[in-house]
């Protein structure tokens, strides 16, 4: 018998400390905006304000709290010394990258932040977290250790939740969450088909990018399945386009999004593209279900408009029968920016096929950065008694909003330079702020100074 079961989405919330300062090779955006001033508290409310509405349209929405940052302890194991403040100002004066790194406030994609597989998939009926190891970024590998502790305090009934630790660091085993995962499915409660897709195989011979990195490795998709319990005939592994990768498509959650039984994606989102989705028609054919894909054309919208609109970067959400069923896509702004791809979502809408409303947000402080819509939120399909055992205080109602947005407005800057990370009053603001929040969400302690770390 089919369980019922929701998917959730838990945003991240952007960090007292989001700055431009550049650090994600790779990420055209980030890149292309490196140095400019930013407005942390614009950028918190801008995505407390998404979570609220996908909220009131009837989504379980959650909320995941940032990351420590000035992290004073990366900063140390690279040699810094003296109080807090000192290493601080030291690493300013002598290496302000790396006190650009120790400060970012990457964690707010949380796309980012694990693999989680749902209890109708795995082989302990389970959900089951594995937190990404991010080891291609110097800013980001640093986050797994707080990330794993929020998992497990959002999701803390081990007879329902299974927590995994980070894969070890390694080249080989470069594991970028679930930007690079997919689940496929009748109705969520039922067994799906997780599709991991990769950049590439460090153990085989296979196309690479030129220009940049291809983060995710097969071997990290393939060592997360295992531990998640997953069945082989549930599961696919697909490469993606390097030259989408060169393009600056540094995860496939910028080219392909997907829900139910709908993939939305580019034509050059894989290597072997018709091959792939295939075999995942074939996989989700014997789950009961048929898979739509909407594949978008190079002709109706090219690479650069999918990398500069985040077109893809979309949330793909199941609209209730009431609605009229189908999928509505959300959407940044710049997508309604771009005459080709406005064009093109208008055209899509009015075509009668499965992606049938749109929902636009000003999300522009974390597209700078190049976050949208997909990247600020982690995806947990959980059941009515799953749902129960989460800690309860991350749900986005209308209080948990109106508190945290009159905390934000409290405790954030509107304008962070990257020479005010330098600032030592920085630290204490953003300790001060998230000591609060802890409290706010009932979460305990999670941050290294609440640790005695």
């Amino acid at each position: 018998m089919t369980r019922i079961a929701i998917e959730a989405n838990f945003d991240g919330l952007v960090g007292p400390t989001h700055n431009y300062a550049g650090l994600s090779f790779g990420n055209v955006a980030s890149a292309n905006n490196a140095n400019r001033v930013s407005n942390p508290r614009e950028a918190a409310l801008q995505g407390l304000a998404k979570m609220k509405a996908l909220a009131d349209l009837g989504y379980a929405q959650g909320v995941l709290p940032p990351q420590e940052r000035p992290s004073v302890g990366l900063l140390r194991t690279l040699g810094f010394s003296g109080d807090d403040h000192a290493v601080i100002r030291e690493a300013a004066k002598t290496a302000p990258a790396l006190l650009g790194a120790a400060c970012s406030a990457a964690s707010m994609w949380t796309a980012n932040a694990a693999t989680v597989s749902p209890s109708a998939d795995t082989a302990d009926g389970r959900v089951h977290f594995t937190p990404a190891n991010l080891c291609s970024k110097l800013h980001r590998a640093i986050e797994h250790e707080t990330t794993s502790r929020v998992l497990r305090a959002a999701f803390p009934d081990t007879r329902r939740f299974a927590h995994h630790d980070a894969l070890p660091g390694w080249p080989s085993l470069g594991d970028e969450g679930a930007a690079n995962h997919t689940r496929f499915c009748g109705a969520y409660g039922e067994r799906g088909v997780e599709f991991f897709v990769y950049g590439r195989d460090d153990l085989a011979s296979a196309p690479a990018p030129q220009r940049f990195p291809a983060r995710q490795t097969l071997q990290a998709s393939q060592a997360i399945a295992r531990r998640h319990g997953l069945a082989d005939d549930a599961v696919v592994f697909a490469q993606q386009h390097p030259d989408a990768i060169d393009a600056g498509v540094f995860h496939n959650d910028v080219i392909a999004v997907g829900n139910g039984n709908v993939l939305f994606c580019h034509e050059q989102a894989f290597v072997d593209q018709q091959a792939v989705l295939a075999t995942l028609r074939e996989r989700l054919a014997a789950q009961g279900s048929e898979l739509q894909v909407v594949e978008v054309s190079s002709a109706d919208v090219s690479i650069e408009d999918t990398v500069g609109s985040y077109l893809f970067n979309s949330q793909l959400l199941a609209r209730s029968p009431e609605a009229g069923g189908g999928m509505r896509l959300v959407v940044p702004q710049e997508c309604r920016e771009r005459p080709a791809v406005w064009r093109y979502l208008e055209s899509l809408v009015a075509s009668g096929g499965p992606i049938r409303e749109l929902q636009v947000f000003d999300l522009r402080e974390s597209m700078r950065n190049g976050g949208g819509p997909a990247c600020l939120r982690l995806r947990v399909v959980l059941t009515e008694a799953e749902r129960a055992a989460t800690h309860p205080g991350l749900w986005i109602d209308d209080t948990r909003y109106a508190v945290l947005t009159e905390w934000v407005k409290r405790h954030y800057r509107d304008r962070l330079a990257v020479a005010d990370l330098a600032d030592p009053a920085l630290l204490n603001e953003c300790r001060t702020a998230l000591d609060e929040l802890t409290r706010l969400l009932g979460l305990g302690s999670l941050y290294p100074f609440q640790l005695g770390g």
